[in-house]
C-alpha cells in the first residue's frame, strides 16, 4: 500500500481508525459503554491484530445517537432498538425513493 492509498481511508467512514479510549474520550462516554453496545448487538468493533477493539466514524455516528437517547433517560436496551428501527426506515425510505424515481423514468405520464 502506497501512502495515497493510505490517505483515501481518512475519508472512509466504515474504516475502523479509532481505538476504544480514543472513541469514549471522543463521545465523553466510558469504554464500558461502548462494550454495552457490542453487547446489544449494535455496533461491532473490528479488532486489531492484538484483539484490541477499533471503530469507525460511522460507528461513533451510531454511539453518540445511543448516548444522545440514553442521556435523556432511555434505558439502553430501548435506546438500541431505536437505533435499529430509525436505520430501517431510513433504508426503507430510500428504496421507495428509488422505486418512485424508476417508476417516473420509465412510465412519466403515470406519475400524478
Amino acid at each position: 500500500m502506497t501512502a495515497d492509498d493510505s490517505y483515501g481511508r481518512l475519508d472512509d467512514d466504515d474504516y475502523p481508525a479509532y481505538t476504544m479510549g480514543r472513541a469514549a474520550e471522543m463521545l465523553g462516554t466510558t469504554p464500558a459503554f461502548l462494550r454495552a453496545l457490542g453487547e446489544h448487538r449494535l455496533i461491532t468493533p473490528l479488532r486489531s491484530e492484538g484483539g484490541h477493539r477499533r471503530y469507525s466514524r460511522y460507528q461513533l455516528r451510531i454511539a453518540a445517537r445511543t448516548r444522545e437517547l440514553v442521556d435523556q433517560g432511555t434505558p439502553i436496551e430501548a435506546a438500541c432498538r431505536i437505533i435499529v428501527l430509525e436505520d430501517q426506515l431510513e433504508e426503507a425510505q430510500r428504496i421507495n425513493a428509488e422505486h418512485r424515481r424508476a417508476t417516473e423514468t420509465a412510465h412519466p405520464s403515470a406519475v400524478a
